[in-house]
């Protein structure tokens, strides 16, 4: 595809030949080769026409004064005197601060792309005459489907009959399959793991929950950035101030009968080159974003290190984030016939055949050197559990409306209140019987990082929000352990996003932090978005300002740390280049500093800065 000029002035090979030129003009000031500096014309045409164009227009077409104008200004001041290295050095710094911000741009759409991608393009239509294939946007409310094991549910709908496990974390982030039969709610982008099932759709499929969240998300990518530049809310005051200060300049050294008035009033427009005000900014969020990557954090804009600092409420989701994301073992309650040994060894060896995710926590579990039994005739029963001989002896593991149904067991009030609290602790519960005998019950649940609770109190000067897919009395049972989290919970993504934009409607500024695909809308609407980084959540990380490579939660608190610290440099830079840039013009008035002398002062400036962000290099803590 062939690109217009404009298109490759902005592009990254023109960004790298750039630098290339300025470069070269540096090496040759430094060798004492005067033609060499000629080389960072390159740089002033590469990078500077284009920030030239976009100040005008916004000067002419949006009557807003910009960092853009201030650096025109500077670069043209510093041809005017000879300047040319300093001319180029401004334009490259701006053209890369302005790459990085498209290139957000450009992830947040592969992000959005990945999440479409998800979605069913066809769905299995029943009709009296059979079944046929259709697209899924073709599916409308009131129409009978089909979905085979292994494929994502294409629309909305209630089942109408079988039986299986579906993995619904696209939606609800809950890491437990979800066991359904008839009647049961199914969402659009849901996996169907096991079982046929058929589904009558409630929903067309141009408006499931899946193309829901599809636009949820590109709405909120669309929104506008939070935060302006810092040079860019200077830049408002700095334009007519330094051109003033010169024109008034010239104005009375020429009553007072100066005669190198214009050259005084140019030096003042070199000393106010706001090289150190540009850098202030891209430097000090160049050493905060290498530093972070150091410790193995992304952080993709200085715009979301500078938000992080500004935030006041942080938003979690649970699955993933607080907790591990997968079913570990949580409970066993032998029946009085065996001990909770044996009754973890018997049901390791009858879910070591299986490949369901509750079925590999059970023998997770198992941790022990001797052997599992050998066990025969093993069968996987879809949706119910499985069964198989071991020693000779016939047991079944699973649900518990089969594992009675199949054994003919009727449970006492103990028993059955026992499986109603597990169930209310957010726990999925699983049977052990042999032939007519309950051996036990086995408890699994998703658990929190052991790191979770020092992570939130680290974090308690800002408002905590717990923000779940999870039922009520699961995520209330989790929460009752930490400090202090305002609980929200059984959310669907819409939910999230319009929690978070109340929020911010309210003026509070907002960090959500999350993992999975259903977090993505919210991420994005949050001031920043953080995510919890693993190999199965690129979606989640793409959508994110800010990653925790690695999966480590315990590295939020220091981004929080490192993006004040980042602020504090920041506005330290500033305030010395407004500092330098007084009193040089005031000197520069005086004729105590000429153009030559009054360029080696900004330089001064512009080096000072660079080392007051050098600072945050090595930063530990």
């Amino acid at each position: 595809m062939k690109l217009s000029i404009e298109e490759w002035m902005e592009s990254r090979a023109s960004l790298v030949l750039s630098g290339l030129f300025l470069a070269a003009a540096g090496a040759g000031i430094l060798q004492g080769n005067g033609a060499w500096e000629s080389a960072a014309w390159g740089s002033v045409v590469l990078s500077g026409l284009p920030i030239a164009r976009e100040a005008f227009e916004r000067l002419f077409e949006h009557r807003r004064l910009s960092s853009e104008l201030l650096i025109t200004i500077a670069v043209g001041a510093a041809i005017a005197l000879g300047e040319l290295f300093a001319a180029g050095e401004c334009a490259f710094i701006m053209a890369l601060g302005e790459a990085a911000e498209r290139g957000s741009v450009a992830r947040a759409k592969r992000g959005l792309k990945r999440l479409m991608e998800l979605a069913p393009a066809q769905a299995r239509l029943l009709t009296p005459e059979g079944e046929r294939l259709v697209t899924a946007r073709e599916v409308r409310v009131g129409d009978r489907l089909r979905i085979l094991p292994g494929e994502r549910i294409p629309a909305d709908g209630t089942v109408l009959s079988g039986c299986s496990d579906v993995d619904c974390s696209l939606l609800t982030g809950e890491p437990l399959p979800k066991a359904c039969g008839e009647g049961d709610t199914l969402f659009a982008g849901t996996l169907n793991l096991a079982g046929c099932l058929e589904l009558h759709a409630t929903r067309e499929g141009s408006d499931t929950s899946l193309q829901r969240l599809i636009r949820l998300v590109h709405e909120a990518g669309e929104k506008p950035a939070p935060i302006q530049r810092e040079a860019d809310r200077w830049a408002e005051y700095l334009v007519p101030i330094s051109m003033g200060l010169a024109l008034l300049g010239y104005g009375v050294l020429r009553l007072a009968g100066v005669e190198d008035a214009l050259l005084r009033a140019v030096t003042v427009l070199i000393v106010f080159c706001p090289c150190a005000l540009v850098l202030a900014t891209p430097t000090a969020m160049m050493a905060a974003i290498g530093q972070a990557a150091r410790k193995g954090i992304m952080i993709k804009s200085g715009e979301a290190l500078e938000c992080l600092a500004r935030t006041d409420t942080l938003a979690f989701d649970k699955t993933g984030t607080l907790t591990h994301g997968r079913p570990e073992l949580a409970a066993l309650h032998p029946a009085s016939v065996c001990s909770a040994q044996e009754l973890l060894t018997t049901a390791a060896a009858l879910e070591s055949h299986s490949e369901h995710p509750l079925a590999r926590a059970v023998v997770r579990a198992y941790n022990s050197s001797t052997p599992l039994p050998e066990l025969c005739d093993f069968r996987s029963h879809t949706g119910c559990g499985v069964s198989g001989s071991i020693g000779g002896q016939h047991y079944v593991c699973g649900r518990e409306e089969w594992v009675c149904t199949r054994c003919k067991l009727r449970l006492d009030l103990d028993t059955a209140k026992l499986l109603r609290t597990l169930r209310e602790q957010g726990m999925s519960t699983m049977l052990l019987a042999r032939e007519s005998s309950l051996l036990g019950i086995i408890g699994l649940s998703d658990t929190l990082r052991p790191e979770t609770p020092d992570v939130l109190r680290e974090l308690r000067g800002r408002s905590l929000l717990l923000l779940t897919g999870d039922k009520r009395q699961a995520a209330e049972h989790l929460a009752a352990g930490l400090p202090a989290l305002e609980l929200h919970a059984e959310l669907l993504p819409e939910d999230k996003c319009a929690l978070i934009a109340r929020r911010q409607a309210e003026g509070h500024r907002i960090a959500m932090v999350g993992d999975g695909i259903n977090d993505t809308p919210a991420l994005k609407q949050a001031d920043v978005g953080i995510a919890v980084s693993r190999p199965d959540t690129e979606l989640a990380t793409e959508s994110a300002d800010v990653a925790l490579m690695h999966d480590h939660l315990r590295l939020l608190p220091y981004v929080f740390r490192l993006s004040r610290a980042t602020l504090l440099t920041i506005r330290l830079g500033i305030a010395v280049s407004l500092l330098l840039n007084a009193a040089a013009i005031a000197l520069s008035l005086a004729g105590v500093l000429g153009p030559v002398s009054g360029a080696l002062v900004h330089n001064a400036g512009s080096l000072l800065v660079i080392l007051n962000a050098a600072r945050l290099y090595g930063r530990t803590c």
